[in-house]
């Protein structure tokens, strides 16, 4: 059974190369924007991991990770996507819950692998909280 990611990023052709390069290894749900993802996980979405871009309208991916948290909803790991190298954002993100940080243009492979090691670390400390 092939692990759920879930896909935040406003930009169609960015979603679509995310979601092709990682549909072989993933299955893969896309959401167009924040605010549509938050409701889809208040709805009972349980993806394993979550890519999500910062700058969106509506709704950040940082102001994203806030709500998540307020909201209590259950936090799987966050790989946020930037096209803006911006240290504040890099801070905020990971103080809001975010596991790693990738700019734009981002290379699959990389992507492919930060994924898969931040799942592996996900899962091990899963394990090893129990």
């Amino acid at each position: 059974m092939k692990n759920q990611i879930l896909i935040i990023e406003d930009q169609l052709s960015t979603r679509k190369l995310l979601s092709h390069y990682l549909q072989s290894s993933f299955e893969v749900v896309e959401m167009e924007n924040a605010l549509d993802a938050l409701s889809w996980l208040q709805g009972g979405g349980t993806p394993d991991a979550i890519i999500a871009d910062i700058m969106m309208p509506e709704m950040t991916g940082i102001e994203f990770l806030k709500a998540v948290k307020s909201a209590n909803l259950k936090m799987p790991p966050v790989l946020m996507l930037s096209s803006v190298e911006n240290s504040n954002d890099k801070i905020s993100c990971f103080k809001n819950g975010a596991k790693d940080y990738l700019l734009k243009p981002f290379n699959p492979t990389e992507l492919s692998f930060r994924l898969h090691l931040m799942l592996a670390n996900h899962l091990l400390t899963k394990s090893i909280n129990k």
